[in-house]
């Protein structure tokens, strides 16, 4: 039990109500649109802890969250033998990012996590939708895996570019979701173990992120539940602006 606790009693009353905080906004924002739990919780976390802190915190959540995603729908047999290269290379783009970058605690590595969370704001507010066409998807598909562990590894951030990729398919959304939660399953995995190869993810690290995982699941279903009652597309569009506000934040702080 103290090992549960330890982490919290480390950060003390403000920064612990921090992670509660930032765990029932990322949920929501996953609950809401489907994605978005990392990023949420490393901008927001990042602001006040190192990152490996933030993204040691974000490991079970966003692993619970994802498998919940993943394997609602019904398409996975399908998925995973169209996206399996990209999955596999997410793996080797994470160790190669763990083991040439690793994620650093100096102000490069924020202005990184505020540079990776910008790139994905002005993606998701001004480009047009991407189409990719099938004969590309066999080698770009595991270079965008690539890309992504590797900025991953650095930032804790899953989202470029394996999201406007996944995106540009021609899925479905039933098909999308759950192709998002693969990624994102991915990803956290592949994290989880560079964290623990450079001995930042220990027992006290895990029993940090297992009661975050608390306030993330309330909020990710308070997020369902709002999903029904706003418009996503507006929903989208204020997270997209309070991320970039964030980013620039990160960048410039």
């Amino acid at each position: 039990m103290n090992t549960l606790f330890e982490l919290y009693q480390n950060l003390g009353i403000t920064l612990s109500a921090l992670v509660i905080v930032t765990f029932l906004m990322a949920g929501m924002v996953k609950g809401v649109i489907g994605l978005g739990l990392p990023t949420v919780a490393m901008g927001l976390l990042g602001l006040a802890m190192l990152p490996t802190q933030a993204a040691a915190l974000l490991i079970i959540p966003a692993t619970v969250t994802n498998v919940w995603q993943l394997v609602a729908g019904g398409e996975l047999r399908a998925l995973v033998r169209r996206l399996w290269p990209m999955q596999l290379m997410i793996f080797v783009g994470t160790g190669l990012g763990t083991w040439w970058l690793g994620m650093g605690s100096g102000p490069s590595m924020t202005r990184a996590l505020g540079g990776a969370l910008l790139l994905y704001v002005l993606s998701g507010l001004f480009l047009p939708p991407l189409r990719i066409s099938a004969k590309w998807e066999p080698w770009l598909g595991p270079f965008c895996g690539v890309i992504t562990g590797v900025i991953s590894s650095a930032t804790g951030v899953f989202v470029i570019p394996a999201v406007p990729y996944l995106q540009g398919l021609g899925l479905n959304r039933n098909q999308l979701v759950q192709a998002l939660g693969m990624s994102f399953t991915t990803s956290t995995l592949a994290l989880a173990i560079g964290l623990f190869w450079r001995g930042a993810l220990g027992g006290g690290e895990m029993g940090a992120s297992l009661l975050a995982l608390i306030p993330a699941m309330l909020g990710m279903m308070f997020g369902q539940w709002l999903r029904q009652r706003i418009s996503a597309v507006l929903f989208k569009r204020v997270f997209f602006i309070g991320m970039g506000l964030l980013a620039l934040h990160l960048l410039i702080g």
